[in-house]
């Protein structure tokens, strides 16, 4: 068997889509299945994992050839918008062009539950559920680090921290009014900061964040954030499954998150603290919200509550290890030729 696994706009797209791709292409390494990253139709399938204009071209006329089609639902409109300048303009139109898109595909991968429930929206293709995973080995010997990455960006324990894109969806106005709302308390983002790609409001939040709130762009090695941070908090509006999210508890971090469809698989007090998006009457004011993401940072100062859940979340995480989700692709595969 040979995989066309395309990855359109590969060199410009980082973040969370590129780190599932290049999981992905771990997973058909340990597997054993041969792929090339050409988009060409002298293959057994072809795998699309961003379904751009070239991807829909070659979709079109794989399907004409009978070349079965896998495309990846990385990308909705739902969580497109609030990302970079211009994205909420183009989410309006995005969802009529994915659903055309999505619609070419054979099988469309989702990488999570409601992700699928999402895609339900767009097409009736047919739909399997496989978790971008996490690439465990990525963070082997993450500990040593510790000293040196509180040291470069002077934080102190415990210490609230986030790993990505510094993006609006990902709850960045919530992260940097915690931060002022917790003066004592250090709060850090790891992850790219370029500005001229924010929106008004984006900038405006990073620029006037509070000194014990600290962004640090980009980091050579990820490990380090992992290593300075002690509470993961993830405020995210909307996700599709989130990587750094797998990532922290695969450390054994204690995580936050918002109280989201995204993260029903998650059982809040056992291994997280949920924080309900809503309030009386369907709905939460800003400062209620506030007020009740701050305690739950709060009651994390608690190094044993701390402990409990990050072991927890670390052996949660074992089921979506790269090895337990691998042979999901070859099934896949196997099943549409």
């Amino acid at each position: 068997m040979r995989v066309s696994h395309y990855f359109e706009f590969e060199d410009r797209i980082t973040g969370g889509i590129a780190e599932s791709v290049a999981h992905q292409r771990t997973m058909l390494d340990r597997v054993g299945v041969e792929y090339t990253t050409e988009p060409t139709l002298d293959a057994d399938v072809l795998h699309c994992n961003l379904m751009g204009p070239r991807s829909v071209w070659y979709a079109k006329r794989a399907r004409d050839r009978g070349v079965p089609v896998v495309a990846h639902t990385h990308v909705t409109a739902e969580d497109f918008g609030d990302s970079f300048r211009f994205t909420n303009a183009l989410a309006v139109p995005l969802k009529p062009y994915l659903g055309r898109a999505y619609g070419l595909a054979d099988a469309l991968v989702c990488p999570s539950e409601y992700n699928r429930g999402v895609i339900a929206d767009y097409t009736d293709a047919p739909t399997t559920v496989i978790s971008n995973g996490v690439d465990r080995e990525k963070l082997d010997g993450f500990e040593s680090l510790e000293a040196e990455y509180r040291e470069r960006y002077d934080l102190e324990p415990p210490t609230v921290f986030l790993v990505g894109h510094v993006i609006k969806r990902k709850g960045l106005e919530t992260f940097v009014n915690l931060a002022r709302e917790l003066p004592e308390t250090d709060f850090a983002w790891f992850g790219p900061l370029d500005l001229s790609l924010k929106g008004r409001e984006t900038t405006r939040l990073i620029e006037e964040s509070p000194e014990n709130c600290t962004f640090t762009g980009y980091i050579d090695d990820v490990r380090g954030a992992f290593a300075a941070g002690d509470v993961f908090l993830f405020p995210t509006h909307e996700e599709n499954e989130g990587i750094a999210l797998l990532e922290a508890m695969t450390a054994g971090k204690a995580v936050v998150v918002r109280d989201i469809e995204t993260f029903d698989w998650l059982e809040d007090g056992e291994d997280c603290l949920k924080v309900s998006a809503t309030g009386t009457g369907g709905r939460m004011d800003a400062d209620d919200e506030i007020a009740a993401f701050a305690d739950a940072l709060r009651r994390l100062r608690d190094p044993d509550l701390r402990e409990r859940l990050g072991a927890n979340a670390s052996t949660r995480s074992e089921a979506f290890s790269l090895d337990a989700i691998a042979e999901r692709y070859r099934s896949l595969y196997e099943r549409l030729t």
